[in-house]
């Protein structure tokens, strides 16, 4: 799947809250406000995963060509996925949800 058709909104199945595409060039695979995100994939961007299942969002790494990241947890899996934070758009990452998980 082309990355324009992955930069869609959304609405979060953990929050409810409705998610904007990312207008910096990326694109957004989890919620700004909660963090949490889908397993929809079995490898970065393919769509190719039946899970479906909540990604809990676990703590945050730093990675030294990707930045920060989100560390998510399949809730039904227990499946391990890393999300790059999102910033830099319209509808930016809470960075009191980052910084939580930091910690």
């Amino acid at each position: 799947m082309s990355q324009k058709k992955e930069n869609t909104g959304f609405v979060c199945l953990n929050c409810g809250l409705n998610v904007v595409k990312c207008t910096n060039g990326s694109y957004r695979n989890h919620c700004p406000k909660c963090l949490y995100s889908l397993h929809v994939d079995t490898h970065p961007g393919d769509r190719s995963s039946d899970c479906g299942g909540l990604m809990k969002p676990l703590k945050i790494i730093h990675h030294a060509r990707k930045g920060y990241q989100i560390v998510h947890k399949c809730d039904k899996c227990g499946a391990h996925s890393t999300n790059r934070i999102a910033d830099m758009t319209e509808q930016p990452d809470d960075w009191e949800m980052v910084i939580s998980l930091s910690c």
